[in-house]
């Protein structure tokens, strides 16, 4: 099997998936994060400038969302078609709030009545919400692992089995941890009455984020033990989890000295780090089967063939940093505090 750095094409394209995806946590967690905070915003002029603080950057952030899926699809088309099947109903709700959530930001200014922007308030809050939550429910029911058959096929049985204690775990803790981090941006982009209720905003995420993390990371250890399976075996990689805690703390203590520039860099690097755990935690599965080990979908056995990833990894090694400067581009572009004029939302 042909190699790259030592490492084989599976190897590298798992990496290029998990890239991506953790590209999109961290650029759509915090405008998710940040329509979570919506409604605790009672002023018009405040809501205005929490939605302008999005409103250049949230469309451009959800290209990573398609590139993951695309990326996913053409390296692991059987991991890509049983994930989605056995996820159906997340999935598809998914698409619904995302949808509303946009048409939230586009529509709520379009007309002066209070009940209009009230009712699109609403929509996107709500969304926000529950886009964060849906992702943190797949990503726990995928560590977990599911009903997968000799075939590959989900042989789940309830409707809503996906709705499971660890998932929900996951989702409230992942919605926690986007709040946190959209919190923290917000207090980049605005200014005066608005940036101090955004303070006591941050504290309530930070406290909300450490409490979930810590009973979900408790659950994890007693209850989804073949999670930590690869650490047993090299005991090296606890200083991922050893760098999450510390990276963690560093949140509050910059909060606390209104480093938000920082604070931001080290919610980043919090996102980042989870997910690296994550990988370690699965790899070299993908999803787990808890019918039967031998039906366990691989990074080998879902792999397309050696030759779509070798070319789909020179692709991927000139769009990558076009993709990289074009979002350097955008956000050096809108960087500063909001103002609100004319032609604001």
């Amino acid at each position: 099997m042909a190699t790259i750095f030592g490492l084989d094409y599976p190897t590298l394209w798992f990496l290029v998936v998990g890239g991506l995806f953790s590209g999109y946590a961290i650029l759509d967690g915090f405008d998710f994060g940040a329509g979570a905070w919506h409604l605790f915003f009672r002023k018009e002029e405040s809501r205005r400038i929490a939605l302008n603080a999005v409103g250049p950057v949230w469309d451009g952030n959800e290209v990573w969302l398609v590139i993951g899926g695309g990326a996913l699809f053409a390296g692991f088309p059987v991991m890509y078609a049983t994930l989605f099947s056995a996820m159906y109903v997340p999935f598809m709700l998914f698409l619904v709030f995302i949808i509303f959530r946009a048409v939230s930001i586009e529509f709520r200014s379009k007309e002066p009545m209070k009940w209009w922007r009230a009712t699109w308030d609403v929509a996107y809050s709500i969304s926000s919400i529950m886009l964060a939550f849906l992702l943190g429910v797949v990503l726990g029911n995928v560590l977990q692992g599911m009903p997968i058959d000799h075939e590959y096929e989900y042989a789940g049985g309830p409707f809503f089995e996906f709705l499971n204690p660890y998932a929900l775990m996951v989702g409230v803790t992942t919605l926690a941890l986007m709040m946190t981090h959209g919190a923290i941006y917000l207090l980049l982009k605005t200014e005066g009455r608005l940036y101090t209720k955004l303070t006591l905003l941050l504290r309530s995420g930070i406290i909300f984020f450490v409490v979930s993390f810590s009973i979900t990371t408790l659950y994890t250890l007693i209850y989804i033990p073949h999670l930590s399976d690869n650490f047993q075996e090299d005991p090296a990689l606890f200083i991922v989890p050893v760098l999450v805690f510390l990276s963690i703390a560093n949140i509050p203590r910059l909060a606390h000295k209104r480093k938000y520039s920082q604070a931001f860099l080290f919610s980043s690097i919090t996102i980042s780090l989870l997910l690296i755990l994550v990988a370690i935690e699965l790899y070299p599965n993908l999803l787990l089967s808890t019918l039967d080990p031998q039906n366990t979908i691989t990074i080998y056995n879902a792999a397309s063939s050696e030759k779509s990833l070798g070319i789909m990894l020179t692709i991927t090694a000139i769009g990558g940093p076009m993709i990289l400067v074009y979002m350097f581009f955008v956000y050096r572009t809108f960087k500063g505090k909001v103002k609100l004029d004319d032609t604001s939302y």
